[in-house]
């Protein structure tokens, strides 16, 4: 028999309170550098690579509550997304459809499908230009205790793995973070300040309302895709060879993955959509950049950087960094 809460409709998602007796920390930004987006998310560490054209990455909204956080992303430039969650941290995320977003390897997005990531979790995203996602970081102990009291069979055990299921719930939950961004904005801008708590535990039960209103049936492991598994190789063993002389060669990678040129050609594109010696000469690059932007330019050069991240050929290195990021590495360098 189907529980009240599976019952409920959009409307019966908990309301924002509207009391105002403390401060929301929230922020808001366009930033042109992946590295800048991934510091606005300091709870969970994690990087972030541009993979597309673009002088701005993405606009960025987040809102602090101590031990809950909300992040809105909008992507100009396509980006990869990779970290893992801290211990007694888990995420309930949903992306707007676009058939090019991955999460992990679990492929696509839809207008109904959310993801659960428990603690202590690696994940790797690739989020396509123009597409938008959302996350809350929640207090794992509480969730799964509350969770498991609504919807027992589901939440048995905690989960070990990302998981994913659908409800028809997800434009509602999206409605309520809309509102409490916008109650934090305004009250921002008013000096007004609002309850923090209560938004959060307001947050807290919509989050709630998500798992327990689905089926145990409907949460589903994400499956071992093959694609993924042999990247996931081939990039473990480049980053494993990162100081040693030299870029690795497809031969490399095929030896170190144990499949041929074609099946290492045909995982990238599954993957990432592109080969993998573009992907892998993109990841140098936002490196490099990563190393321009800390750097002293009275102290460096962007020929030392550019050789330190295996980039022997200077005009071409040049030219790909102005096509990637629409600026120059002398530009980078100088600030």
């Amino acid at each position: 028999m189907r529980s009240h809460q599976q019952s409920q409709g959009q409307n019966d998602m908990p309301r924002l309170p509207t009391a105002t007796v403390g401060p929301v920390a929230v922020q808001t930004a366009t930033l042109e550098d992946a590295g800048a987006q991934a510091a606005m998310q300091p709870w969970i560490e994690m990087e972030y690579y541009q993979l597309s054209r673009g002088s701005r990455v993405g606009d960025i909204e987040s809102l602090d509550l101590g031990a809950l956080q909300v992040v809105r992303e909008g992507q100009h430039a396509a980006v990869q997304k990779l970290g893992a969650t801290p211990a007694n941290l888990c995420t309930i995320s949903f992306c707007t459809p676009d058939p090019g977003f991955r999460f992990s390897d679990r492929r696509s997005a839809s207008a109904t499908e959310i993801f659960l990531m428990p603690e202590q979790t690696a994940f790797d995203l690739f989020v396509p230009a123009g597409a938008q996602t959302t996350y809350v970081s929640l207090d794992q102990a509480a969730f799964l205790r509350d969770a498991r009291a609504l919807n027992p069979r589901s939440f048995e055990r905690a989960p070990q793995q990302v998981m994913t299921f659908h409800t028809p719930h997800q434009a509602a939950f999206a409605d309520a973070l809309s509102v409490c961004f916008a109650a934090a904005g305004s009250g921002a801008a008013s000096g007004q300040r609002l309850d923090s708590r209560g938004i959060a535990r307001a947050i807290f039960l919509s989050a709630l309302h998500l798992v327990s209103a689905a089926s145990a049936d409907a949460f589903t492991p994400l499956a071992g895709w093959r694609s993924f598994r042999i990247c996931r190789k081939a990039r473990a063993f480049v980053e494993d060879r990162h100081d040693a002389e030299g870029v690795p060669s497809v031969a490399d990678l095929c030896a170190a993955t144990g499949v041929s040129e074609r099946s290492l050609q045909y995982a990238f594109r599954d993957y990432i959509g592109m080969s993998p010696v573009t992907y892998l000469r993109l990841c140098r690059l936002n490196r490099a950049r990563a190393a321009l932007l800390e750097a002293d330019p009275q102290a460096s050069s962007v020929t030392e950087i550019a050789m330190h991240f295996g980039f022997e050929h200077l005009g071409r290195f040049a030219g790909d960094y102005r096509r990637l990021f629409d600026e120059t590495p002398s530009a980078t360098l100088a600030g």
